[in-house]
């Protein structure tokens, strides 16, 4: 019998792979403390941030947390992300590494301030 699908961010985080969990819940809590008025939803099956827009999303997957937070949020720290893997809007933490928490911050922090300022849509190439 297959699993219930999450409804909820927490049940997405509980359903996670053990090494996820903590990961997971130390993601989301720098999130919630950049975007505290945001709200929390699953979109495509993965959680996300909104407000009026997608901040960001993250899932998890066997090795690593997948953090979304587009392409244009991750263009000023290039340089600081080199000891990841990247996509053209994601970034992957490897659960063997402490999360970088700082980085994680600032990154999200730069996407939340382009989408207040600018009305910035998810997923955008420039």
């Amino acid at each position: 019998m297959e699993k219930p699908k999450p409804t909820t961010v927490r049940e997405y985080i509980d359903a996670a792979p053990k090494e996820a969990k903590e990961k997971l819940l130390e993601l989301r809590d720098i999130l919630k403390e950049v975007a505290p008025d945001a709200t929390e939803s699953l979109k495509w099956g993965s959680p996300v941030f909104e407000e009026k827009r997608i901040l960001f999303s993250f899932s998890a997957f066997k090795s690593h947390i997948n953090f979304m937070p587009t392409h244009s949020a991750m263009i000023p720290f290039e340089k600081e992300l080199t000891d990841y893997k990247t996509g053209k809007d994601t970034i992957q933490f490897p659960y063997s590494k402490p999360l970088p928490k700082s980085l994680i911050k600032k990154i999200a922090a730069f996407r939340a301030k382009e989408v207040r300022e600018n009305g910035a849509l998810w997923m955008t190439r420039k």
